[in-house]
């Protein structure tokens, strides 16, 4: 049975992995033509937050959260990046979903640890998004297996996975910054 205290966990959760899967990340480029031009990177703020709330609260309030958030975007609301229902199960970006388990148990990892450093940080931060996207890989494989479409393997593999990959490891950086505070914060507890 849940407390209170976890309930309010899971749906701080919930809300910040809802939230972020909707917002893209832009890097401002100001230098072009003295203009406020932006470049869009192909990725959003969601596996920084799962990093965060799996580092600040225990593996299993964020397995909750992301498992109601799968339910919630397959069958009452398009939470997903790039739309929802059911027949998002069929699309590669599903395959990414699913990769954040491993993800969320490898990062937590560093809970488990006494002393959480710049170093175990990036180790598991890489680890645990090639787990990610391996298992997109994965999925992706099974689907061009089963509906015998060999011909787009390369071009998902381009797109979903070799075209993010590099971005999400980017991401890890500025999370080096708040390490010190989370650590701090559950010292405190």
């Amino acid at each position: 049975m849940l407390n209170f205290y976890k309930l309010i966990e899971i749906l701080v959760s919930l809300q910040s992995i809802v939230i972020t899967s909707m917002l893209p990340v832009y890097v401002p480029l100001p230098f072009l033509y003295k203009s406020s031009n932006n470049f869009e990177l192909p990725i959003t703020w969601q596996i920084p937050t799962i990093i965060l709330l799996t580092l600040i609260f225990h593996k299993k309030v964020v397995f909750r959260a992301f498992s109601i958030y799968i339910v919630l975007g397959l069958f009452i609301l398009p939470v997903f990046h790039q739309g929802g229902s059911l027949g998002y199960l069929l699309t590669p970006n599903f395959g990414y979903l699913l990769g954040l388990y491993p993800f969320i148990k490898i990062i937590d990892n560093l809970n488990n640890r006494n002393k959480i450093n710049v170093g175990n940080f990036l180790k598991n931060g890489f680890i645990a998004i090639g787990a990610m996207h391996l298992t997109g890989i994965f999925y992706n494989f099974m689907q061009i297996i089963f509906f015998s479409q060999y011909n787009l393997f390369l071009y998902n593999l381009g797109k979903y996975s070799l075209g993010k990959i590099g971005y999400h490891f980017l991401m890890l950086f500025p999370l080096l910054l708040l390490i010190k505070p989370i650590e701090r914060l559950k010292r405190s507890k």
